[in-house]
């Protein structure tokens, strides 16, 4: 259900004058924060940026005084969005998570997003000027990011390692043989606590527990025969 105009701009002015605005809501947060798996985060992004999207081609059917300022903000968040949702692909690709699903969505969107932002520019509105480049910017963004949605996900995920590689490379060059070395044992130190993690082979079949004994495992059973 759609909010009314009147309603619409309220919502968006409380959130324009609160200190450091964020591009998502507080609600919206909340459900990122219960939302971890990639597939699902990936698809409540694109249900967020097709708010903002819904908010833009309302009020720019309006005359209402000052409806520049809130146009550029909500392309601004929009951009934001998609950003982020980059993020997360990327992210997750690097962790060999599988998130063609959410990808598929993602893309399936953004060609939809691409083509209601452009007709907005192409409509050429009087007060354009007032937020041209934050509508750029997003119609720029889309673009980019829809791009990555369509490339084969193998390809992207090699892009993304040595994108990783490189930065850590470049970090490490700048940093001071101490700063080295301490990194180093860092990452060691994560390999053993990983190794140590891992489930220790057990000689119990499936769902058998060992039975305890004056508070303490029975002492394993040895085959006599």
């Amino acid at each position: 259900m759609r909010m009314t105009i009147a309603t619409l701009f309220l919502a968006i002015g409380s959130m324009a004058v609160a200190q450091n605005r964020d591009f998502l809501t507080a609600a919206e947060i909340d459900q990122l924060r219960l939302t971890q798996e990639p597939n699902a985060r990936l698809t409540l992004y694109t249900k967020f940026a097709l708010i903002r999207m819904d908010q833009i081609e309302q009020i720019a059917a309006t005359a209402k005084t000052g409806r520049a300022t809130f146009i550029h903000d909500l392309l601004e968040d929009y951009t934001h969005i998609v950003e982020a949702m980059d993020t997360v692909a990327d992210d997750a690709l690097s962790r060999k998570v599988t998130i063609d699903k959410g990808v598929a969505a993602v893309a399936s969107a953004e060609k939809d997003f691409l083509a209601r932002l452009t007709k907005l520019r192409d409509e050429k509105p009087k007060d354009l000027a007032r937020y041209e480049f934050a509508l750029r910017d997003a119609i720029d963004t889309t673009g980019d990011s829809l791009e990555l949605s369509n490339q084969d996900l193998e390809q992207r995920t090699g892009e993304v390692t040595a994108k990783q590689k490189k930065e850590q490379e470049e970090r490490m060059a700048n940093m001071r043989p101490e700063e080295v070395a301490a990194e180093k044992e860092k990452k060691a130190e994560a390999q053993r606590v990983d190794v140590n993690k891992r489930k220790r082979p057990s000689l119990l079949k499936p769902g058998e527990t060992v039975p305890e004994v004056n508070g303490g495992p029975a002492p394993a059973k040895t085959n006599t025969k």
